[in-house]
């Protein structure tokens, strides 16, 4: 239960998410077995671990772009399927070229028709969804600026709003905040964050740095060398529990309010992890 629905003292309602006895391989190597996980409305589960370590594969399996190699993912109740409208699912930040003729609009629009087969023929009240999504977003003011032109920040935001057009009750985000100043990544995690309180959406979101999103998680989902730890920020980010979990010390120290994991491999003293594609992993 999230600490808004505690406070609140509301009845749950059915899981959002549910993973039982999930394994998953890459060739003859097993990223991890044995995942059990259940989501429940208004949870905001961050997914933390190195590169390689098998984060974006769990996003795709739940997108059902991944088959499992054992166990079961339900999404409402239902077995995974593509082009779920109740999952959004939020891309890391990559730059589009200076020379992409498209709208910022017309990058929300792809959220509102882009799933209709053929060709996205506008609906009546098409163009007013897309602009709520633009005001929602912080992106109205440049709603008619080329995407090309646009910061990095600036086309975050676009994805987000992208993500949104459906409503949908499980967000997916995976390391959305790379590349993005400080002022961009408060932005743009408080737009998600605000989807969850105002419409009790669950969010997964795969981060290689915690400090930004901290004070928001409900729970971690820690993934390392083919194993994982499942629990609150306080019982996962300690020196104790992240030593057993990569088999070498490692230790977690408080820098006022930043968090810094110290020794774990493949990550700088602040934990910058790099992303899981770069290793070939979706």
């Amino acid at each position: 239960m999230s600490a808004d629905d505690a406070a609140r003292g509301t009845k749950r309602s059915a899981p959002i998410l549910e993973i039982a006895g999930a394994a998953l391989r890459r060739g003859e190597r097993e990223l991890w077995s044995g995942l059990d996980l259940t989501v429940e409305p208004g949870e905001f589960i961050a997914v933390l671990g190195p590169s390689g370590s098998g984060k974006t594969t769990l996003m795709r399996a739940i997108l059902g772009l991944q088959p499992l190699s054992a166990g079961s993912i339900r999404v409402g109740g239902e077995a995974v399927q593509r082009g779920n409208p109740r999952i959004g699912y939020i891309p890391q930040q990559r730059p589009l070229p200076p020379d992409t003729s498209m709208r910022a609009r017309d990058v929300v629009a792809l959220g509102v028709s882009g799933t209709r087969f053929g060709l996205p023929i506008p609906r009546r009240g098409d163009r007013e969804r897309v602009d709520r999504l633009l005001e929602g977003v912080g992106a109205a003011h440049f709603a008619d600026r080329r995407v090309g032109l646009l910061s990095g920040g600036e086309q975050q935001r676009l994805r987000v709003g992208q993500a949104l057009a459906d409503e949908p009750t499980l967000l997916l985000c995976d390391e959305p905040l790379s590349n993005l100043d400080l002022a961009n990544q408060v932005g743009v995690t408080e737009i998600i964050d605000r989807q969850r309180r105002e419409r009790d959406a669950a969010v997964l979101f795969v981060t290689h740095d915690i400090n930004p999103i901290l004070g928001r998680v409900d729970r971690i989902l820690y993934i390392a060398g083919g194993r994982f730890v499942l629990g609150t920020p306080d019982e996962v980010l300690q020196s104790r529990v992240l030593t057993d979990l990569y088999g070498t010390p490692v230790f977690v120290l408080r820098a006022g309010n930043r968090l810094v994991v110290v020794g774990a491999p493949d990550a700088t003293p602040h934990h910058d992890h790099d992303h899981d594609h770069d290793k070939g992993e979706a």
